[in-house]
């Protein structure tokens, strides 16, 4: 027995309902309260009444009694107004709090479902079943999977509007640079997005080629020597802006080309990130004041300069020559990445709802993501239709499927059910 399937038992009002304490009253539950997540008690705000005493209060649960002992809640005064302690076993008698024994007072085959969930060789533990629930329910779960998300997301992001000094425009810089990396070079992105800040880019933004070079440069790119005369050229000019900002110079070390499709070698995302930025400037106040989706992909509609149709890295010439325009997954990617969490953080942070919607209407109107994960929800049975239910799903297997948190989810309420009819 676990203290979490206990919690599923009483959040849900599995219980019977001829329940007594061990001293013999009779507990009625108006209310089961809400789940506290910091110190204390289990349950707060619960309303019960416990013989012919009606108690509001906190509810504290244990698989024996004897817990309360064995993690000293006796001296802690985060727990002196439990009015139920709510036990498996209940296995001494000395503590003076009204203590309710569940042993015998559930149905037992949904502790069994429980542990054959648990006990699931597939790769979540409802693998086998998830294709058969029902759309209005998966709709409804995918969007508090959504939320929860996104909500995850706002922590991090207050924690860099606060390092900015609420700079919003460099916070978006900041978290568009992470995405446009892709994952192995993510780090790297988001280092030269701080030792290179938007407000020195803006100041020459008429000048193509310092933005350029102060990217390359920032970047690490350009302290070699060079054959063609465009890396010379950035180079000569970057000397000249090193000096006038006091800019800091990456290790090239840092930079990772192995594995990667040479369209995304950083020297080439790089190039593209500074045309978006002398195109765009100021990007974030178009995105939050932008109610077509379209708006926000023509930001990344940008051509880079003739010397990348046949480059992938200075001073080496492809075989192939073609414009280098970033394809609609990639913008796709740093959509669901950079943008939508950061305008649904505008909107929490000021309480407008309007913005919130607006990130999660963007989301719907963004195609399916495609990833392993994706795939072996098809497998099992899920089809997603656009990338807000993607982006559910993905939370929910993070931070639900991998971590067995089962009992916590509607999906599996709905199959223990059925399967205990």
């Amino acid at each position: 027995m676990k203290e979490q399937f206990i919690y599923y038992l009483w959040e849900n009002r599995l219980l019977y309902v001829d329940l007594k304490t061990t001293e013999g009253e009779e507990v009625t539950i108006y209310s089961v309260g809400n789940r506290n997540f910091d110190s204390g008690a289990d349950f707060i705000n619960a309303r019960i009444k416990i013989g012919e005493v009606f108690w509001v209060g906190q509810v504290e649960i244990h698989v024996r009694s004897s817990d309360w002992f064995r993690h000293n809640h006796q001296n802690d005064d985060n727990y002196k107004n439990v009015i139920l302690h709510v036990v498996y076993e209940n296995d001494i008698d000395t503590i003076k709090i009204p203590t309710l024994e569940i042993k015998g007072k559930f149905d037992v085959s949904l502790f069994h479902n429980y542990n054959s969930f648990l006990l699931s060789k597939s790769w979540i533990p409802c693998g086998e079943f998830v294709g058969g629930v029902q759309n209005l329910t998966l709709v409804s779960w995918f969007d508090r999977m959504l939320i929860e998300h996104l909500e995850r997301e706002c922590k991090d992001l207050d924690f860099k509007l606060k390092n900015n000094c609420y700079d919003w425009e460099q916070t978006y810089y900041q978290r568009l640079m992470r995405y446009f990396g892709l994952k192995v070079n993510n780090d790297s992105f988001e280092y030269l997005s701080r030792i290179l800040p938007l407000h020195i880019i803006l100041k020459h933004l008429d000048n193509e080629l310092y933005v350029d070079a102060m990217f390359f440069g920032c970047a690490g790119f350009l302290e070699n020597d060079f054959e063609d005369g465009y890396p010379n050229l950035l180079k000569r000019e970057f000397r000249m802006l090193k000096s006038k900002f006091d800019l800091r110079v990456m290790p090239l070390s840092n930079w990772k080309f192995l594995r990667l499709r040479p369209p995304n070698f950083p020297t080439i995302r790089i190039a593209q990130m500074s045309r978006i930025i002398t195109r765009n400037g100021n990007m974030f106040s178009r995105i939050r004041d932008s109610n077509n989706i379209e708006d926000l992909y023509d930001i990344f509609n940008v051509e880079l300069c003739d010397y990348w149709d046949n480059h992938f890295q200075f001073d080496k010439v492809s075989k192939v020559k073609r414009k280098k325009i970033l394809g609609k997954t990639a913008v796709d990617s740093v959509m669901i990445n950079a943008i939508v969490p950061m305008l649904f953080h505008y909107g929490y942070t000021h309480s407008m709802d309007c913005y919130k919607e607006k990130a999660m209407c963007f989301l719907e109107n963004i195609e399916a993501e495609d990833n392993l994960i994706i795939r072996n929800f098809k497998k099992s049975g899920l089809y997603f239709q656009n990338a807000f239910q993607t982006q559910a799903a993905l939370y929910m297997y993070k931070y639900y499927c991998c971590r067995r948190r089962c009992l916590e989810c509607r999906i599996y309420c709905l199959l223990s059910r059925r399967c205990s009819e």
